[in-house]
């Protein structure tokens, strides 16, 4: 029996969180370089390690760290043939009318704004970076929520740079000069 008195410490489930992307296949970098090539052109001054450091904001917050969780856990039992059906075939071959992996994705990146929530439209449409890996099918590999999950910490930490650049450029700050917190 379970106790649903009984509080998970914020530390699991952060924890949780990065072995889940780990297992998985993604590393933080990989989503910096995303965040990178997305941000790069608007922000003079912008390093991977300003990103790396975005990367890891995000995905301290709890509403990203659930999303990660539940939709990791679905493509992997999904990959172990353990859903009841249909939802297991539509969650195999991502049927592009399920939809629920986007809502889930754009619900977490709702967090960050407008800015994340378009910048989520770009990255689910082009495809950057280890996006477009987790998006092809390789082999008995699910990836229908990660790709978009991924998708959606690459805005959420882009929208937070830009936000965070904006504030830099008003009180006449450069990027090289300013450590992130």
């Amino acid at each position: 029996m379970f106790n649903r008195a009984l509080k998970v410490p914020s530390k699991e489930v952060t924890e949780a969180t990065y072995k889940a992307l780990e297992r998985r296949g993604v590393t933080v970098r990989d989503i910096a370089e995303i965040v990178y090539t997305v941000q790069a052109p608007y922000s003079k001054g912008l390093t991977i390690e300003h990103c790396d450091q975005s990367v890891h904001k995000v995905l301290g917050k709890r509403e990203i760290q659930h999303a990660i969780l539940v939709g990791i856990e679905l493509d992997e039992l999904a990959e172990k043939g353990l859903l009841s059906q249909p939802l297991q075939q539509l969650i195999v071959s991502d049927e592009s009318l399920f939809g629920i992996d986007e809502t889930i994705a754009v619900g977490a990146a709702q967090s960050y704004g407008s800015i994340s929530l378009t910048t989520y439209g770009h990255l689910d449409k082009e495809k950057i970076g280890i996006i477009n890996k987790l998006d092809v099918k390789d082999g008995d590999k699910v990836h229908t929520f990660l790709d978009d999950l991924v998708g959606s910490i690459a805005a959420a930490a882009s929208s937070r740079l830009a936000h965070q650049i904006r504030d830099l450029e008003e009180r006449g700050e450069t990027l090289p000069q300013y450590e992130f917190v």
